[in-house]
């Protein structure tokens, strides 16, 4: 039985892939390693069968726990861990300099040293840093021009990854994915954070004019996609992962609320954040012409699906919004 390591695997993106490479994959076992820090959440792997999968709580910057946590000679390890909030990134760096660069030389590190197959790191469009209204969407032949600490962070991750690849031979490629959505998405996030405000009458707050442009992917078709790379992607290879669906984010705050039944009158614009990219945009064109992929799900049934999963499991949201969230929203939206 082949032998899948995911770190971060009880986060949003994380958590998505585990639940569905199980579904579709009948042989596959999985290992997933977490630290369960506020983004990450074991309810978001309830239900998962047992017999194929394992968690165990490590963390990544941690050497020891993981030559301990990897098994020996698995073949492969999916590198979602990460501090992943643009907004975070700016009140806290050094967390996402940790996490993220620091993390994930550990985990190549110890991969080799465990024997593992692949090495898989998922990383962002963010790492191109902002595009034009009228540029051409990102290929991977772009050069890395990151905006925010975030996005620097996932870039130095990225360039520590094609090193071990070509300075070691570690099998080792790069995904990097657009704007994920879809159930289990922490509420820092537009989506989520716009879907939950409205259900609750709350303002919903929207950054500058809202014109910002992001390429929108459904969390399914993300994990379909790391799935056709581990199979058939080869090594050192960056691959883009995008849905070819381009919005400003006005349009889908108005969506969430023709979804939800609420007014627009919920908008509150809110002053921009700092170094705030205008427009992101991947070609996907690598994976669907070397793998085959292509995204199934349209972005209307997918946020539909999204709004009603948040209706259905209001009991989550609202316990995930703790007094961690509640602090940072504040620090974050209630001046601005």
């Amino acid at each position: 039985m082949p032998i899948c390591v995911v770190t971060g695997g009880a986060g949003f993106i994380g958590s998505g892939f585990v639940r569905l490479a199980l579904a579709e994959r009948p042989d596959l076992r999985i290992v997933t390693i977490d630290l369960l820090t506020y983004a990450g959440n074991l309810e978001n792997l309830a239900g998962v069968p047992d017999d194929r999968h394992t968690f165990v709580r490590a963390d990544i910057t941690d050497p020891q726990a993981m030559r301990r946590a990897i098994p020996g000679g698995a073949d492969a390890l999916v590198n979602f861990a990460a501090e992943t909030h643009v907004d975070r990134s700016i009140l806290g760096p050094l967390a996402f300099v940790r996490t993220n660069v620091t993390g994930t030389q550990v985990l190549l590190d110890a991969a080799r040293e465990r024997g593992v197959g692949r090495f898989l790191q998922v990383s962002t469009d963010e790492v191109y840093g902002a595009l034009g209204p009228e540029e051409a969407a990102f290929t991977e032949s772009h050069p890395l021009r990151p905006s925010s600490p975030y996005a620097a962070s996932k870039a130095g991750a990225d360039l520590l990854v094609l090193a071990a690849h070509h300075t070691y031979g570690q099998d080792a490629l790069i995904t990097r994915c657009s704007n994920n959505y879809g159930p289990f998405q922490f509420p820092e996030k537009l989506i989520p954070l716009m879907i939950s405000n409205a259900l609750e009458d709350k303002p919903l707050p929207v950054y500058g004019d809202g014109r910002q442009v992001r390429d929108w992917i459904h969390t399914d078709d993300h994990s379909r996609a790391i799935l056709a790379v581990l199979d058939g992607g080869t090594p050192g290879t960056v691959y883009n992962i995008g849905a070819r669906s381009e919005r400003p984010n006005l349009d889908v705050v108005r969506r969430v609320l023709e979804a939800v039944g609420k007014p627009e009158s919920l908008i509150q614009f809110v002053e921009d954040r700092p170094g705030h990219d205008r427009r992101y945009a991947i070609d996907p064109a690598r994976i669907e012409t070397d793998l085959g992929w292509r995204p199934q799900v349209p972005f209307e049934d997918g946020l539909a699906r999204t709004v009603a999963w948040y209706r259905e499991n209001e009991g989550w949201w609202r316990r995930v919004k703790d007094g961690s969230y509640r602090e940072f929203y504040e620090t974050w939206y209630g001046k601005r």
